[in-house]
């Protein structure tokens, strides 16, 4: 189960535009132009409390370990899950970094 991801901003699909045309017109050369579009982060994608709790037991940790993890109360974790809260901010950056990249990457 992925979790939705917001589709792409208007203004940053403009600056990637701009980018390109920088690049082949010849103000900029590749590297650069990579070092550009390495800075055009994706949305992080809102979770919800059966994807927060799938993913929970997908690294096989409990709600408290989870919520230490993630640098939060174990009572935020139980609302996320049962959808009572909807997580925001670094929770959520944090949650979308365990998923892609697994346990190792917040330890």
């Amino acid at each position: 189960m992925k979790a939705k991801v917001k589709p792409k901003s208007r203004l940053m699909k403009e600056v990637g535009e701009t980018i390109a045309d920088l690049r082949r017109l010849g103000f900029i050369d590749k590297r650069k132009q990579r070092s550009i579009k390495a800075l055009d982060l994706k949305p992080i994608p809102q979770y919800e409390g059966q994807q927060i709790r799938a993913l929970r037991k997908r690294v096989k940790v409990s709600q408290t370990v989870f919520a230490s993890l993630l640098n939060t109360s174990a009572s935020t974790v139980r609302k996320w899950e049962i959808g009572a809260k909807l997580p925001s901010g670094p929770s959520l950056k944090l949650l979308d970094l365990l998923d892609r990249k697994g346990l190792d990457a917040v330890l």
